[in-house]
């Protein structure tokens, strides 16, 4: 699916936020005490500058207490205010909550240390300071306790679901767990990790906590889809350190185990590649990762999905999705050059790169010996599965399935084009809709494309768990608590009726 514009936007903020740092004042909330008494935390929260729709914001922890190797401000945004993005912390937020985690070089916080973050946010109407802030659950700016042992914060964490999404194997057209059981994919997908690296501003959009989680699996979700970014994955110099390499992969590693936490199973693709592509329907002319390219390339796909295996070969509930929605068909001029290119890669008509094809990536995935279950999608952003069956990857594992996209705009968007094009590979192999959406703001077409689906016992996701506005996105939520779209609750009460 194609990103709603969201680089510019994010530049434009940036902007007006730098010049509006001249031009403001600074909030800054007060340390109350009544008796004189030190706090045991306390944290200066600053508003930097400010503009019509956003502003930049800062917090600056001291810590008065025993000395702590790990860090979590949390504070409430009453106007509601949105963190949009942030640095020297991992910023998230659920709903007004807003929460601020050490990263990896400033965890440890000694008695008397202070430590400084800083995010960008939007806001409208009104832009209160927050009233109370805590650091790992102590409030702070406030007199300490007279007790002298604290009450230590709990550390169990939080009820999340039996932790234990299925071993999925292909059986047949099936996909079935260690019990010989049939399971289907059944959830949403969860943008992000394919584009704000690449842009310089993070590495999710919007918060990827414990309650945003939660809250997918409120919907009765078992499965979320992870978009990634090659070069981010990899840490090209073009990514800065801070969201790219051992960060970028820890992010996604730590998102995989609460995905897992709460029972669904993880689904991790490869969205933006590397490889300049300037011909028919280019989503970009950049050599990097920054748009979606007709095929994947040999120069870091294969080295990306070694690295993606290696990570998660010894946990195979985890499916990889190999090249979200490869489009050589629009680079070459027949479609059979189009699919020998899709399956076998190499000099590609049309196409300027040397292409990695579906199975030189089934190959670098088995060659680590993961046996995780391996999904591949088709021509026309996976819209076309034609002769997907006559060019199947071979998979020495024999755990490859077919991806398919489907949104009201496309080509094969109608019953007709399902049982003609589709039916057929599903009879033989288990498929899966990776992607299901409108930009009608509705849920009249992926109504129909469920009840299809469900008539043959297949798998779909929704696109997109993030909250952009539902005809240029299509987005599903409004907020990351949950709360759908007039798109999104089509989904949400199908998925709460099949999948209980």
């Amino acid at each position: 699916m194609r990103h709603p514009p969201r680089s510019g936007t994010r530049s434009g903020l940036l902007l007006a936020g730098a010049a509006a740092i001249a031009l403001s004042g600074t909030a800054v909330a007060p340390v109350v005490t009544a008796s004189g008494a030190t706090p045991a935390c306390t944290v200066e929260y600053s508003v930097t500058g400010q503009w019509d729709t956003g502003f930049q914001g800062a917090v600056t922890i001291t810590n008065n207490s025993a000395a702590v190797s790990g860090w979590s401000l949390g504070f409430d945004f009453a106007g509601g205010q949105k963190v949009t993005q942030g640095w020297n912390a991992k910023w998230s937020q659920s709903g007004t909550t807003v929460t601020a985690a050490n990263e990896s070089y400033n965890g440890s916080l000694a008695t008397g240390a202070s430590v400084s973050a800083g995010f960008i946010a939007s806001w409208s109407g009104s832009n209160p300071v927050p009233a109370a802030f805590t650091l790992n659950g102590t409030p702070c700016n406030v007199d300490a306790e007279p007790s002298p042992t604290p009450t230590p914060t709990p550390t169990d964490p939080p009820d999340t679901g039996d932790g234990t999404p299925p071993v999925l194997k292909v059986s047949g057209n099936r996909l079935v767990d260690a019990d010989g059981a049939t399971r289907r994919l059944l959830g949403v997908n969860r943008s992000g990790g394919e584009f704000m690296c690449v842009q310089g501003y993070g590495i999710w959009d919007g918060p990827v906590d414990d309650a945003a989680i939660a809250a997918i699996a409120d919907w009765n979700a078992n499965t979320v889809r992870i978009p990634l970014n090659e070069e981010c994955w990899l840490g090209l110099s073009n990514i800065k350190s801070e969201y790219g390499g051992a960060n970028y992969i820890a992010a996604v590693k730590d998102l995989v185990a609460r995905v897992k936490a709460h029972g669904m199973t993880p689904l991790v693709e490869l969205h933006w590649s590397y490889g300049q592509y300037t011909g028919n329907s280019a989503g970009c002319s950049d050599v990097h990762a920054s748009c979606q390219k007709p095929m994947p390339g040999m120069q870091y796909t294969p080295s990306f999905w070694t690295s993606v295996a290696n990570t998660f070969k010894d946990d195979p509930t985890v499916v990889l999705d190999l090249f979200n929605e490869p489009y050589p068909d629009r680079a070459t001029s027949t479609t059979t050059q189009a699919w020998q290119c899709w399956r076998d890669g190499g000099t590609c008509p049309g196409i300027g790169y040397e292409v990695a094809g579906m199975q030189d990536l089934v190959d670098a995935v088995r060659a680590t010996g993961a046996g995780n279950l391996i999904l591949a999608g088709g021509l026309a952003y996976s819209n076309d599965l034609s002769q997907w069956l006559t060019y199947k990857p071979s998979d020495p594992r024999n755990n490859l399935a077919a991806a398919w996209h489907v949104y009201n705009f496309n080509s094969c968007a109608n019953e007709s084009c399902w049982n003609s094009t589709l039916a057929p590979v599903a009879a033989q192999v288990p498929l899966v809709a990776g992607e299901i959406g409108e930009n009608t703001c509705g849920h009249t077409f992926i109504d129909q494309v469920m009840k299809w689906f469900d008539d043959r016992g297949l798998s779909y996701l929704g696109w997109t768990w993030n909250t952009w506005d539902c005809s240029s996105g299509p987005s599903l939520i409004s907020a990351y608590d949950g709360t759908p779209t007039s798109f999104g609750i089509g989904l949400r009460d199908h998925l709460r009726a099949v999948n209980p």
